[in-house]
């Protein structure tokens, strides 16, 4: 094939044309680091040649023989220019989330056989030594941050003889298109971690395949924050590197509103969850107006609300649009850094009111669909206005094909397929019909050109009456209220359909200040009989929307959030519903008593 084919070309690509562009940055001491081509280009072959000292070579360039290296660690430009060199002597980098329970890790790391593992800061370094006893194939540990007594990746970088550039070429040469390139083990929502092998190929094909998808241009920059080991931010990442698009890493969740403002990035990716926070943030700025302000505000919102795509609306609304964006929703697109041309949505569903929304506030969403396995696009809604549409997850791909089941599972075929489960073939056949990958989710084709998911295959339920309920289309729809942070609809084999609510608490305590009631506890604000009413009402609101069966009977109000730390979602920001249940098994008793 002629052009790229390795994801480590994307280096050479640009080292002719733009040397001196940024490819990489991040904060270092409080200032902005930022990495040329031609930088990332000399640590990379530097990291390689320490990693060849090290020991870490292709073996006999077979999955199994390939020597593994492991990353637990944020988004940093270390973490690219360490995939980078691994990639290039023939080596697998397997990526952890640094959420990860030392119970996983450990699976992990020995599943693999890591020899090397690269770590963020000494609370990372901690999570290992707890467990390095019980993998003896772990050789060494380095650290990004510097720790006393652990190896300092900086120590990695050796310096550059014809020799060692010679081997390095000589290794890379030879690493092919089909060639496995990373092992990304799945979060787990159900049971062990199984490590997804995704080639050149699977990723590098869904990089050039979606890069039209995306607004023509160049020098834009990016804001990365979505974990790199996830492979959505890491094909995305390849693909801003693919098209000379400069990459700044956000210092930490909580430093993304002033990350936005200091790179005003022209793009950047989310889950659906990080936008509804966004959106709920400004809602309540919008509370919190008074007068003229506080009517305009919501004037504003309402419009927005009934934005339509690829539809003229008449002159009236289009003048009444336009004035709201000079006057309003400026200010949103200015909390973004104020040159933002497009958010890639991705990891779950998102609301179609908050797409719609933005989108009418001029930061158009482009929400995508795919998995793991797939490596990972599938569809995604274009920025060309034509090859979007609300409620759907775009149009597929160039070169990837969909099929629906009878059953209505979609299944996938492309160059984006994975090489498979490592060291499970077993697993592999039973996640493939033919060609063809199975991806557990429901799905139908809207106006036979954009994909719509309807719900996940194995979260549909049935009633002790024998009828099915998909729950997230209930979720997604209840979290359009400002008074819903969280939701899960339960009923399985039970008489009728109830549900877990998590109050978003900054909206509640509003109104409860606004209606006398003490709000100083959360326990207090769920047990409170008048507050019950409120949701209530609310639940009926949105009840309607769904048949008989699917309606919400019954609830209960938890005084808790549920978070990654304390185990209710994915690093990806997705309900564990197991967990959820187990830990609310006796409210749940209790409602259905």
């Amino acid at each position: 094939m002629s052009g790229p084919t390795r994801l480590f070309d994307c280096i050479d690509i640009h080292i002719k044309d733009a040397p001196s562009r940024t490819m990489l940055a991040g904060k270092e001491f409080n200032e902005w680091k930022e990495y040329s081509t031609v930088e990332v280009s000399e640590i990379v072959n530097k990291l390689s040649s320490g990693l060849l000292y090290a020991g870490i070579s292709p073996g006999d360039f077979t999955e199994e023989g390939r020597d593994k290296v492991a990353v637990i660690s944020k988004n940093r430009p270390e973490w690219v220019m360490l995939d980078l060199a691994v990639q290039k002597v023939g080596a697998i980098l397997i990526p952890v989330y640094p959420t990860v329970s030392e119970t996983d890790l450990e699976f992990i790391l020995r599943d693999a056989g890591v020899k090397i593992i690269f770590v963020n800061d000494q609370g990372l370094f901690e999570k290992i030594s707890h467990i390095k006893a019980n993998l003896p194939k772990l050789k060494e540990v380095i650290s990004f941050e510097k720790i006393n007594g652990v190896k300092h990746w900086k120590e990695m970088l050796l310096p550059l003889t014809e020799n060692i550039l010679g081997e390095i070429k000589n290794i890379s040469d030879k690493i092919k298109y089909e060639d496995l390139a990373t092992i990304i083990y799945t979060s787990g929502t159900t049971g062990t971690p199984k490590g997804v092998m995704l080639s050149h190929k699977n990723i590098l094909s869904n990089v050039l395949d979606s890069m039209p998808c995306f607004p023509p241009g160049e020098n834009f920059k990016a804001l990365s924050f979505l974990p790199l080991n996830h492979i959505f931010e890491r094909m995305i990442s390849f693909l801003y590197l693919f098209r000379g698009t400069s990459i700044f890493f956000a210092e930490s969740m909580e430093a993304i509103p002033q990350n936005l403002k200091e790179v005003a990035p022209d793009m950047f990716t989310t889950v659906p969850r990080l936008l509804e926070k966004v959106y709920e943030k400004i809602m309540q700025k919008g509370q919190e107006l008074t007068g003229m302000k506080k009517k305009l505000f919501f004037w504003a919102h309402g419009l927005a609300s009934m934005y339509e795509i690829n539809k003229n609306q008449g002159l009236f609304y289009n003048i009444q649009l336009a004035i709201a964006n000079k006057l309003i929703f400026n200010k949103w697109r200015e909390a973004l850094g104020g040159k933002i041309i497009c958010i890639i949505s991705g990891g779950a569903a998102c609301q179609v009111r908050l797409i719609r929304i933005f989108t009418a506030a001029k930061i158009p969403i482009m929400e995508g669909y795919g998995l793991t396995e797939t490596s990972p696009v599938i569809s995604v809604n274009r920025f060309q206005e034509e090859g979007r549409m609300f409620g759907t997850v775009g149009p597929l791909i160039n070169n990837v094909e969909v099929k629906i089941a009878d059953d209505g599972e979609i299944l996938c075929k492309g160059p984006n397929i994975m090489m498979g489960y490592y060291k499970h073939p077993e697993l592999t056949a039973e996640a493939m019909e033919g060609e063809w990958f199975k991806t557990g989710d429901i799905g139908t084709f809207a106006d036979g050109k954009f994909l719509k998911i309807t719900d996940r295959k194995k979260e549909i339920f049935k009633t002790s009456g024998g009828k099915y309920v998909a729950p997230v289309a209930i979720e997604n729809k209840m979290k359009e209220s400002n008074l819903i942070e969280n939701i899960m609809v339960v009923g399985a084999g039970e008489k009728f359909v109830t549900a877990l609510i998590v109050p978003a608490f900054p909206s509640l305590k509003v109104w409860c200040t606004e209606n006398n009631i003490d709000c100083s506890h959360n326990e207090q604000i769920v047990g409170n009989p008048l507050v019950h009413d409120l949701y209530s009402k609310e639940i009926e609101k949105y009840n309607q929307f769904f048949n008989h069966v699917e309606q919400i009977k019954k609830f209960e109000l938890l005084p808790h959030e549920w978070s990654v730390d304390t185990g209710e979602m994915t690093p990806k920001l997705s309900l564990r519903r197991k967990v959820v249940l187990e830990k609310n098994k006796d409210i749940i008793r209790k409602i259905y008593s």
